[in-house]
């Protein structure tokens, strides 16, 4: 099961996922919100943190985490403080019941992943993109316009129009015709 611990929360924070089953995972943690207590609703532990990247709306609650779970951080680039270990471009991840497979996509920043499962066709687009054709801002540090449009298409590439749901780092998931979501980011993206 995927739920979205920040819904309802008002302040700078990213959306939260907790994906439970055979793993139980948070995909990103927030910021400015007591994330702790709503993972405590729903599970009584975690097996890790998973970050699409680590701007501060996204990672803001890390310490929290770390201190109320004993948990190990996942990202891409562990020389970033509190990434514990390093997730590499292809590798394969366990989150909830399913395997998903880890994308680097930078441009909006340098270490920016996107986590895709072809079973059952579940993508985690972080900040890549967003639903209607929203995409991540480039005008921060490490933005680059080029690149994001390299890896919104090498989303497009892999995920495939069968693609069933899409969990974006702000706003709603996209659980109709999410592929044509990241169509229209790419579209608008380069312009």
């Amino acid at each position: 099961m995927i739920r979205n611990l920040a819904t309802g929360v008002d302040g700078f924070t990213s959306n939260v996922f907790l994906v439970t089953g055979d793993r139980d995972v948070l995909v990103d943690v927030g910021n400015d919100f007591d994330v702790v207590a709503r993972v405590r609703e729903h599970v009584e532990d975690l097996d890790a943190v998973v970050l699409t990247h680590t701007h501060p709306d996204h990672v803001g609650n890390l310490g929290t985490v770390t201190d109320a779970f004993d948990v190990t951080v996942e990202g891409y680039d562990i020389d970033v403080p509190g990434v514990e270990q390093a997730i590499e471009d292809g590798d394969d991840i366990v989150m909830g019941e399913h395997t998903y497979t880890a994308l680097h996509t930078p441009g909006h920043k340098d270490d920016h992943l996107c986590l895709y499962a072809a079973e059952p066709a579940i993508l985690f687009a972080g900040d890549l993109v967003f639903s209607n054709g929203g995409f991540g801002r480039t005008d921060l540090e490490e933005g680059d316009r080029s690149v994001l449009v390299e890896s919104i298409q090498r989303v497009l590439e892999t995920v495939g129009d069968d693609l069933d749901v899409m969990y974006a780092g702000h706003g709603r998931s996209v659980q109709t015709d999410p592929y044509r979501n990241i169509e229209l980011a790419a579209q608008a993206a380069r312009f």
